[in-house]
């Protein structure tokens, strides 16, 4: 979605398109879900998270018809009575994309902030969601902490440069010219398939000419 967009239009759309930029922000959120599928059915046959995990197996079959409303009915009291068992944390994590998804940021980040998960990539999701919901609240100097965390949390081709990528365009926003060329640049020499998808060197070019000499 990204790569076809200029620089200026990237930034015009993320300050004023709403869809626009939940739906980059969901985009990490939709490949947890799947992660979380996987996750059922390594657990299911886990005797003390069987209940747990029915929970929020009930909850995905909304999602899966885009039935938001009736998701976070469903997932409310489920992450109450299960809090602290894995089926619980994954149902909190679903709850958070679902307030995501009605643009309730703040709830949805207190969720994400207390998820404990043993899966790496659901954490790293977690955590790069967060910085999903604190950008949407225009908080980007904390956003691009989020993002720089869940792109340090483990290194990989896919989630480490998407998330240095937000970071870069949270830099960009604070003018932090310098710290944006960085997150770039770590993308163009680490990541080049990302980097070429990105055409990331537009996005150098563009930040450390900004840069005050």
């Amino acid at each position: 979605m990204l790569e076809n967009l200029s620089f200026d239009l990237i930034k015009s759309k993320f300050n004023s398109d709403k869809k626009f930029k939940l739906g980059t922000y969901i985009a990490g959120g939709i490949v947890g879900l799947l992660l979380v599928f996987l996750l059922y059915r390594q657990f299911m046959w886990v005797p003390a998270n069987e209940k747990s995990n029915d929970g929020w197996w009930v909850a995905m079959n909304y999602i899966s018809k885009d039935s938001t409303d009736q998701a976070i009915k469903t997932l409310e009291p489920f992450v109450r009575n299960y809090d602290g068992k894995t089926g619980g944390e994954i149902g909190q994590y679903l709850l958070a994309t679902q307030y995501m998804k009605k643009g309730q940021f703040k709830k949805a980040l207190d969720n994400l902030e207390s998820i404990d998960l043993d899966d790496t990539y659901l954490s790293v999701f977690a955590i790069g969601l967060q910085g999903d919901c604190l950008s949407e609240m225009k908080k980007f100097d904390e956003a691009e902490h989020q993002y720089a965390a869940a792109a340090e949390m483990e290194d990989n081709e896919f989630t480490s440069p998407m998330y240095l990528f937000k970071a870069g365009l949270c830099a960009d926003k604070l003018k932090k010219f310098d710290k944006a060329t960085e997150y770039y640049t770590t993308i163009r020499d680490k990541y080049p398939t990302y980097a070429s998808q990105k055409t990331i060197e537009k996005y150098i070019a563009r930040s450390s000419n900004n840069i005050v000499k």
